[in-house]
C-alpha cells in the first residue's frame, strides 16, 4: 500500500513539472557572437599640405670633453653662457706642462746658437760638413720637442669649437681630477635650424632641393627649404628622407616638436576616421580574425574629421576603433 502511494505521488509531481515546462524540454537559447566594428583604410583625393611631425636640431651640437689628464683648474662658463668659437671654457692646472715648455724653448735657444756659430765657422772651413748637420739636426729635435710642449699647453685649455650657447654640463667641477675624455659642458648652436622628415618613396619624388615649407609648433613658426633629398629609399620603412633648413624664427629652439607642412597639389592619400587612432598613435589592425598593434605616421586632418595616414597602412586593410 505504502508503495503505491509513493509510486501515485511520483506521476503527480512529474505531471506538474511536464505541464509547467509545456510538455516538452527545451534546449537553451543559442548565444550570438558580435561581428566586431571595423573601418577600411581608404585611398581618397586631397589638395591639402603634406603634414608631417618633425624635431627640430642643428648640426653643431656636441660635448666638450677634457684632452689631458689633471686637475680642473676653473669652469668659466655655466648653463645658458653664450660662447663664440675659440672661447676658453675650461682650463686644467698647467705647472709641469709650463715648466717642460720652459725647458724646451731652452733647449731651442741652445740649437739655435749652435746652428748660427756652425755656419759661421763653415764660412772659414773651420768646422766638418759632418758637424754641421749634426747641429742642425739638433736644432729641429729641439723644434719638435717645442712644439710638443705648446701642444701640452694647449691640451690643458678646453675651448668652443663653434659660436653657441652652453646647453649642458656634467657634475665635474672644478678641483676634480680629469681624464681624456670626461666630458666637461656642452654646447650647442643656435642657428642653422634644421628638421627632418621621413616620407614615402612615392611622395618624396615630388620634392626636390629648393622646395619651401612652412614649420609650426608651441615654440613658434617659421618658413623651410628643403637642402637635401636622400638619394636612396630606406629598405625597412620604405621613406626617404628630406632635411629642410629653417628661416624667419627668433623663437623656435634646438629640440622643438613641430609639425613641417609642405607641398599642395591634389594627391592621393590613405585616411581612416579619427575614431580609429590611439593616443600614441597607433592603430588596432583587424585581420584574418585577430588584432595587432602597428604605429603609424598621421598627417593631415581632412573635413570630414578622417585623417590622413602617411605611413603604416595600405588601402584596403581594416582597423577597430581605437577607444571602444
Amino acid at each position: 500500500m505504502k508503495r503505491t502511494r509513493r509510486s501515485r505521488t511520483f506521476l503527480l509531481v512529474s505531471t506538474i513539472l511536464v505541464a509547467a515546462c509545456g510538455g516538452r524540454s527545451e534546449s537553451p537559447p543559442a548565444v550570438k557572437v558580435a561581428t566586431p566594428t571595423v573601418f577600411v583604410a581608404e585611398s581618397a583625393t586631397v589638395n591639402v599640405p603634406l603634414s608631417v611631425p618633425s624635431q627640430v636640431y642643428v648640426e653643431q651640437d656636441t660635448w666638450l670633453y677634457a684632452r689631458a689628464a689633471g686637475v680642473l683648474e676653473s669652469l668659466l662658463v655655466d648653463i645658458g653662457s653664450a660662447v663664440h668659437a675659440g672661447d676658453v671654457v675650461a682650463t686644467l692646472e698647467r705647472a709641469d706642462q709650463t715648466l717642460a715648455l720652459q725647458r724646451a724653448e731652452v733647449s731651442w735657444d741652445s740649437a739655435s746658437h749652435a746652428v748660427d756659430r756652425a755656419h759661421g765657422l763653415a764660412v772659414g772651413k773651420s768646422i766638418s760638413a759632418a758637424d754641421l748637420d749634426q747641429a742642425e739636426i739638433n736644432l729641429r729635435q729641439a723644434e719638435v720637442e717645442r712644439a710638443q710642449a705648446r701642444r701640452a699647453i694647449d691640451l690643458t685649455r678646453v675651448t668652443a669649437p663653434f659660436a653657441g650657447v652652453i646647453a649642458a654640463r656634467s657634475a665635474i667641477r672644478a678641483g676634480h681630477l680629469v681624464a681624456p675624455g670626461d666630458s666637461i659642458v656642452r654646447v650647442t648652436a643656435l642657428a642653422p635650424l634644421r628638421a627632418a622628415i621621413h616620407l614615402p618613396e612615392a611622395a618624396a619624388a615630388e620634392f626636390v632641393a629648393g622646395a619651401t615649407a612652412s614649420v609650426a609648433g608651441p615654440g613658434g613658426s617659421a618658413r623651410a627649404t628643403v637642402i637635401r633629398v636622400a638619394p636612396s629609399v630606406d629598405a625597412a620603412s620604405g621613406t626617404r628622407e628630406l632635411v629642410l633648413e629653417l628661416t624667419g624664427s627668433a623663437t623656435l629652439r634646438p629640440g622643438a616638436s613641430v609639425t613641417v607642412r609642405l607641398g599642395g597639389e591634389r594627391r592621393r592619400v590613405i585616411v581612416i576616421p579619427a575614431a580609429a587612432i590611439g593616443d600614441s598613435g597607433y592603430v588596432v589592425v583587424w585581420q584574418d580574425g585577430r588584432t595587432s598593434l602597428r604605429v603609424v605616421t598621421l598627417g593631415q586632418r581632412l573635413a570630414d574629421g578622417r585623417v590622413e595616414v602617411i605611413s603604416g597602412l595600405a588601402a584596403g586593410e581594416r582597423v577597430m576603433p581605437a577607444h571602444p
